[in-house]
């Protein structure tokens, strides 16, 4: 685990807020550089560890003789994308695992959406991420991950198209070899 620089953050946004032409002394400003490191200490806050890290926090898992499918759905999340550290937002992500006599707690999963849902971003790689680190903690081979959400890049600055949503996939084992089972974990989201 790693830990940020907070005094460094509250001076970069200091700066960033003289850069702006703000006095960043005036009554409503002066705690402005403290809030935002703070906030950025809880939003960024998987950034501090490794897909192994979290893995391994999130790795409880139970015997269970069961072979079928497992689907969490509709797991909503927020992330900032890297490139402009914008809000990636009404983003909803749905998941399926295939247990290798095991099956992690539900809630971990949601766990492991948020921890990775908490790092700067880009959806291809935490659609991506959120699917090594459930096998890695599942000890399994079979996953499935579809992230739909909006990017305020995208929807407040450059081309400016609100509603339109981005989709990123991530299959593998048998939800990437079986088509059947694949259509079967689609239908089960409503895709």
């Amino acid at each position: 685990m790693k830990n940020f620089d907070l005094k460094l953050i509250e001076d970069s946004v200091r700066n960033i807020l003289i850069a702006l032409g703000e006095d960043p002394d005036r009554d409503g400003l002066v705690e402005t550089p403290k809030r935002v490191a703070k906030m950025y200490d809880e939003v960024f806050e998987g950034m501090k560890y490794s897909n192994d890290e979290i893995a391994e926090m999130f790795s409880k898992c139970f015997v269970e003789d069961y072979d079928g499918m497992i689907i969490e759905k509709d797991i909503p999340t927020f992330s900032y994308c890297e490139h402009h550290m914008a809000l990636m937002y009404n983003m909803n992500v749905s998941l399926a695992y295939i247990p290798k006599g095991k099956v992690i707690g539900l809630s971990k999963i949601v766990r492991i959406v948020d921890m990775v849902s908490k790092r700067l971003q880009l959806q291809e790689r935490l659609t991506k991420d959120i699917g090594d680190i459930i096998m890695k903690s599942c000890s399994t081979d079979s996953v499935a991950v579809i992230v739909s959400g909006e990017h305020s890049c995208v929807t407040t600055r450059g081309i400016k198209k609100n509603g339109e949503k981005t989709v990123t996939t991530y299959f593998t084992g048998d939800f990437k070899n079986n088509n059947e089972l694949r259509k079967e974990f689609l239908n089960s989201i409503g895709k």
